[in-house]
């Protein structure tokens, strides 16, 4: 008898071992361009009620310092698929004009999934800025039908779903009818640079009723995990993909365009996977450059090396090693034709935004974003003067740096910078700026044209192969933040260097001190017209223009015709679009016309359509 019961347990035990869970589900509630500030679980005063993820977080964790790497879509989602911080890779810009590719030995985060035998699916935007060969095949079915429900018995899965009703371009009209319409306009609490008006008291009211209105489609998500009985052993976390919605948050690399929701559902049979208890709040930071890393490890599969992230959940992470987080990275350039850059670190309660172009304002013209009612009512206002100084900063060029305690100025309106008892912070805050970027080290010290054709591999390889000459266009880049006086002789070294983006750099900086650094007219005249670079000749004759030194029309023209490819061509756009928002430079009709630019689409097709635009109403004021 002993015999025959051993004997049934050592032929029934790969059957019994079989029907147990032996890893556990993942499944990610994804909402669009939705910061933290808009939930009451983080607002509890002013934010969306969202009674599904509250109750998600009763049994689980709610992160109060989570944040995207990037404020807008693809870079956002480029960094959760990949591991890895966009700029270090090339696949930061928004969206991406030429696709990348991942460095060699490393696959986006699913494909590891897939390989120890989950089941991985997509509902349904993916959004990454990666080529096909390195998307495909992380997915065993991607798209608006993907569903869990198409497993194996008992196969381990990871589920995507994708939620579109709080995205910006829900903003751009009414409600929709069936929108439970919750946001009373008189109750909202406005952000201090918003002007207090009813159409911005409207649209938060309104951003409101989406979120409440998406909660009950996470709902009925959880639902189904839970009618299937797979909630003790489904982890589900729910964020907002980046910041956003209102003016000034989705697109920025500020607290509100990153700063996002992250509460994370903690099954009953994969408890010991956690550091806390449910219920627990959380204070250590996490980003989403940790997301792969951490479903990884919880998946109890091993963390490839090259991963920049650090998982957050899981064997290993204890609440100690959580407490000690307390720092997050963030990158804002091109989005669709508007070009910037800028750099986001927080440590602690002060975040610190480094902006290499500061000129370029944040609000400079963007077809997608002057779709809203409110960014056209809000630039209206500040060309009437009808805004404070807290409100009209977003219509004026930047400073290098800016410093902001997030404890006492929650959105980022009281620059610290200038004040001498926060020296110490400032200077701290700029070293682990500059090491940042030195490290990685960031490509975005290249045009962006030169970039994608240089990376004939990948974007890790190419920055290795560059690390030095980057490091010496950050250090250039970093005169910015000296007193014109203590740099102008380096700057007059690397005007005359014969490294191209050397002299490109000094020209930047030339025109973040404008009139200050004058000495170099006669200079930059001259390389406006003959530099061998043409980069190097917009930055020239933007310098000039800015300054008002002379009216760079004629100039940024030829060099438009000049331009190699459309990346070329939109870069120089954005600076004519720059001046012609703040110097009396106008393009004509005629001007455009003759352009071999002028029926591209795309962005171009942005940048034309705006200064026709322009140029319509400055004909329209001389007639």
């Amino acid at each position: 008898m002993k015999k025959f019961i051993l004997f049934s347990i050592s032929y029934l035990l790969p059957y019994l071992l079989f029907a147990q869970q032996q890893r556990p589900n993942i499944v990610w509630l994804t909402t669009e361009d939705n910061s933290a500030s808009w939930y009451r679980l983080y607002n509890p005063e002013h934010g969306a009620p969202m009674p599904n993820i509250e109750k998600l977080a009763e049994h689980g964790i709610v992160f109060n310092n989570a944040y995207s790497n990037a404020p807008v879509c693809s870079t956002a989602r480029s960094t959760i698929i990949s591991g890895l911080y966009g700029p270090k890779i090339g696949a930061h810009y928004h969206r991406a004009e030429q696709k990348v590719k991942m460095p060699k030995g490393l696959k986006l985060f699913p494909y590891y999934l897939r390989q120890a035998g989950y089941y991985t699916t997509n509902n349904s935007k993916q959004d990454y800025n990666f080529v096909a060969e390195d998307v495909n095949g992380v997915w065993d079915e991607s798209s608006r039908k993907a569903s869990f429900r198409n497993r194996e018995e008992n196969q381990p899965f990871f589920h995507v779903q994708n939620f579109y009703d709080t995205h910006e371009g829900q903003m751009f009209g009414e409600l929709k009818e069936g929108i439970e319409d919750i946001g009373n306009p008189s109750e909202v609490e406005l952000f201090p640079y918003h002007p207090d008006t009813d159409t911005f008291r409207k649209k938060y009211a309104q951003y409101i009723s989406l979120n409440h209105y998406v909660d009950k489609k996470v709902g009925r998500l959880i639902q189904q995990l839970e009618d299937d009985g797979l909630l003790d052993d489904t982890f589900i976390f729910h964020y907002g993909d980046h910041g956003g919605v209102l003016p000034g948050g989705k697109g920025y690399a500020h607290n509100d365009g990153l700063q996002v929701a992250m509460v994370v559902h903690v099954p009953k049979n994969w408890k010991h996977l956690s550091p806390v208890s449910e219920g627990s709040r959380v204070d250590g930071f996490v980003e989403f450059v940790d997301l792969s890393a951490t479903v990884l490890n919880l998946a109890g599969i091993k963390i490839p090396d090259l991963i920049d992230g650090k998982p957050f959940l899981g064997k290993g992470v204890s609440i100690e090693k959580l407490a000690k987080r307390d720092e997050t990275f963030g990158y804002a350039d091109r989005f669709d034709e508007k070009y910037d850059m800028v750099r986001f670190l927080r440590k602690g309660k002060y975040s610190y935004w480094r902006s290499y172009q500061p000129f370029n304002f944040d609000g400079l013209h963007n077809s997608y974003r002057y779709k809203q009612e409110a960014f056209r009512e809000w630039r209206a206002l500040a060309k009437k003067g009808k805004l404070n100084d807290e409100q009209l900063a977003f219509y004026h060029k930047r400073l290098p740096e800016q410093l902001f305690d997030l404890e006492n100025d929650p959105h980022e309106v009281n620059n610290l910078a200038l004040d001498p008892a926060y020296a110490s912070v400032l200077l701290e805050m700029r070293k682990l700026m500059h090491d940042r970027v030195s490290d990685m080290p960031d490509l975005s010290f290249y045009p962006e044209s030169f970039l994608l054709k240089g990376i004939t591999t990948d974007g890790v390889s190419f920055g290795q192969e560059h690390k030095t000459e980057i490091r010496k266009l950050i250090d250039i880049a970093d005169l910015q933040l000296q007193s014109f006086a203590m740099v102008k002789k380096k700057i007059g070294k690397a005007l005359n260097s014969k490294n191209n983006f050397e002299r490109y750099w000094a020209l930047i900086n030339c025109s973040v001190f404008g009139e200050e650094a004058n000495q170099f007219y006669s200079q930059a005249e001259e390389m406006a017209k003959n530099d061998t670079d043409i980069f190097v000749r917009m930055r020239a004759a933007e310098f000039l223009g800015l300054t008002g030194r002379i009216n760079p029309k004629p100039l940024l023209l030829d060099i438009l015709e000049q331009c190699p490819d459309q990346i070329a061509a939109n870069l120089v756009l954005n600076t004519i679009v720059l001046l012609s928002e703040l110097t009396p430079m106008k393009l004509t009709l005629n001007d455009l016309d003759q352009s071999k630019w002028k029926n591209v689409e795309g962005n171009i097709s942005n940048r034309f359509l705006y200064l026709r635009e322009l140029a319509n109403s400055s004909q329209f004021l001389e007639n």
